[in-house]
């Protein structure tokens, strides 16, 4: 029997009043790439963050590698977060650190490594996206799509066990978006890990899912591969398929 690694149970919060997550149920297991498919202001990006502590919700549980992560405290979000990757929307580099220094910083704020370690580290995680040699670069001198893959470099630099994408194909032009659905692939191939894609990106969803989970009004929707909610008698599934429902 698969191993559930993340757990959502019943998962309620609203912002100024308006629900954004009405009941949210969902388990995603050990090994697996879940995404998360859904309109503009279905709580997609919003579970990410409850995920790793940065949103409380106002009811229910998140169980993260067992443990209830609603009520943790800040050292002990620290601590999971080290076991946890994020590729934020915007890859989110910092604009005043050379992209060694990017990846570098979650090692030096989480991990006891030499400088020599950290470097052959930086070097190691940007081999594995195919970015070899430009550590010295700023990100003002980055495509988007070398951006996002910087970002995923600093993601995977602590070896996490969990790694989460929010809109990882936004904003590029598709052979560049096929390169970073390959890499998703690539790295939970190599990696191991266990992985969570947001997204309503179809052909992101379509080539890297094992098993896609449908938000809509606040709630799971339905759950399945691919081929089972192409096949779902659902109406909002076969909109959201059909393109009628926009994001």
């Amino acid at each position: 029997m698969s191993k559930i690694i993340i757990e959502f149970k019943d998962v309620y919060k609203s912002f100024n009043g308006l629900p954004v997550h009405s009941g949210i149920n969902l388990s995603i297991v050990e090994g697996e790439i879940m995404s998360l498919l859904g309109g503009s202001g279905s709580g997609k990006s919003v579970l990410l963050k409850e995920l790793i502590g940065l949103i409380r919700p106002d009811k229910g549980d998140i169980m993260v590698f067992g443990r209830n992560v609603t009520q943790m405290k800040e050292g002990e979000l620290i601590r999971l977060r080290e076991h946890v990757g994020l590729l934020f929307q915007g890859a989110a580099l910092f604009d005043s650190l050379t992209v060694s220094e990017n990846i570098a910083y979650p090692l030096r704020e989480h991990l006891q490594l030499t400088e020599n370690e950290i470097r052959k580290r930086v070097a190691e995680k940007l081999q594995l996206v195919g970015l070899e040699g430009i550590e010295a670069k700023m990100p003002a001198e980055l495509s988007g799509g070398m951006k996002k893959r910087v970002g995923l470099a600093r993601a995977i630099a602590t070896e996490p066990d969990i790694i989460l994408y929010d809109e990882p194909t936004t904003g590029l032009d598709p052979i560049t978006a096929q390169r970073i659905n390959e890499l998703i692939l690539e790295l939970q191939r190599k990696l191991g890990v266990t992985t969570v894609v947001v997204t309503h990106d179809l052909h992101c969803v379509r080539t890297v899912s094992d098993r896609i989970a449908m938000l809509h009004e606040g709630k799971i929707l339905t759950v399945g591969t691919w081929e089972e909610l192409i096949a779902s008698g659902i109406q909002m599934v076969k909109d959201f398929f059909r393109g009628t429902i926009c994001d």
